[in-house]
């Protein structure tokens, strides 16, 4: 039998089935940080993607996105894979927008790791509270448990858990340092994640009308790393945990 043409809704060529199961393994396996390889056409596709989760929420499809993008569903899955891939992708362009600043580990002070952990929660706040996010997180957990696809999991991957891998090398190198003291990083991650984010995400996603301006997220970025360096800067005579 022979193949269809995949621009009518119809089973993939094999050739571009094996390009979909490899582009959804790159995928699942990108960190956040290589959003940089994205061409800007990519960019603007996965944007257009980002606006229909806000419109369609889980109606969004490949037809719908290439119909938007102005490209072909061709394109898309040679891009993305599949719809599973494309929203894959889009998780992490979401999440590539949380920047941490680098830090020079020998000659790291208290100024620039605190510069470096505000850029973090200001860039965070910023991202929990965009519109998109919103509606990707929503669509996320409507499917959590459902055994409709993995975007749940997707979602805690490439945004919670590989936000904690960028983030932990910066108050490792705090600790190094002896700015800062506590004895496992993934509960001072924790922590301070948890001093960033407070109620704010759920708040949003339950549909409360929050006004976080640029100055109140400048605000709260800069609270939340006052507290959690109250809670665990390096005391003064106090040698960090080694732990």
């Amino acid at each position: 039998m022979p193949n269809r043409n995949v621009r009518y809704g119809c089973r993939l060529p094999r050739a571009a089935a094996t390009i979909k199961r490899e582009q959804s393994v790159l995928l699942a396996n990108a960190d956040i940080d290589n959003s940089q390889a994205l061409t800007e056409r990519q960019k603007a596709v996965l944007d257009a993607a980002l606006r229909l989760l806000v419109e369609e929420g889980d109606h969004l499809t490949m037809t719908a996105v290439a119909r938007r993008a102005s490209c072909s569903k061709e394109t898309l899955y040679k891009w993305f894979g599949d719809r599973d891939g494309l929203l894959t992708a889009t998780v992490q362009w979401q999440a590539s927008k949380v920047r941490v600043a680098p830090v020079d580990g020998k000659g790291l002070d208290l100024a620039s790791l605190t510069a470096s952990l505000e850029r973090f929660a200001s860039d965070w706040l910023k991202v929990i509270s965009s519109d998109t996010s919103i509606a990707l997180n929503r669509v996320a957990v409507s499917h959590a448990g459902s055994g409709k696809d993995d975007l749940g999991a997707v979602v805690l991957e490439n945004g919670r858990f590989a936000l904690a891998k960028r983030l932990k090398p910066v108050l490792e190198a705090g600790r190094q340092a002896g700015l800062l003291d506590f004895a496992d990083a993934e509960t001072a991650f924790r922590t301070f994640f948890g001093l960033v984010a407070r109620d704010v995400q759920i708040r949003l996603l339950l549909g409360d009308r929050l006004e976080l301006t640029e100055a109140a997220i400048g605000g709260d970025a800069a609270r939340a790393t006052q507290q959690f360096l109250a809670l665990h800067g390096a005391k003064p005579g106090r040698k960090a945990s080694d732990s």
